[in-house]
């Protein structure tokens, strides 16, 4: 049995995926939980159209997004903290990354951003995703407050 799939269907497929399944699993799983709808011929006429229009909006979105990654690699982040010497009373996360952006005039949602937990002075490199194909890599210092 031939579906597209309308959602993520875990070791499947992902959505708009035109997967092959065994009838019992289709009919009975498949497509009354609404992961999934027969790939008639005219689905895939209709499915193909679709990623051809979204091909082209995604195009703009990479676009703004590299964009956006120029902006960011122009902003110099230095994140002042309590410390002992070298170590850090309490540490730096991507929360604290979000804020020094917002400051620089970027807002990132924390989400977006991988740096891990750093519990001392010096100079990090924090990734940013801005989008699934524009990955990038933010350079961040953290200084002691006197």
């Amino acid at each position: 049995m031939e579906l597209i799939l309308r959602k993520d269907v875990q070791n499947l497929g992902f959505k708009d995926d035109i997967v092959v399944v065994k009838n019992g699993y289709g009919r009975n799983f498949l497509i009354p939980q609404g992961h999934a709808h027969l790939a008639t011929s005219s689905a895939k006429k209709v499915l193909a159209e679709n990623l051809k229009q979204r091909a082209h909006k995604e195009e703009k979105v990479v676009n703004d997004a590299k964009a956006l990654a120029e902006a960011l690699k122009a902003i110099e982040i230095k994140i002042f903290a309590k410390a002992g010497g070298e170590k850090l009373f309490g540490s730096i996360t991507n929360i604290d990354i979000a804020e020094a952006l917002a400051k620089g005039g970027q807002v990132i949602d924390r989400k977006f951003i991988t740096s891990g937990i750093v519990k001392r002075t010096g100079k990090y490199a924090a990734n940013v995703r801005l989008h699934r194909d524009v990955i990038v890599e933010l350079p961040y210092e953290i200084v002691a407050e006197k």
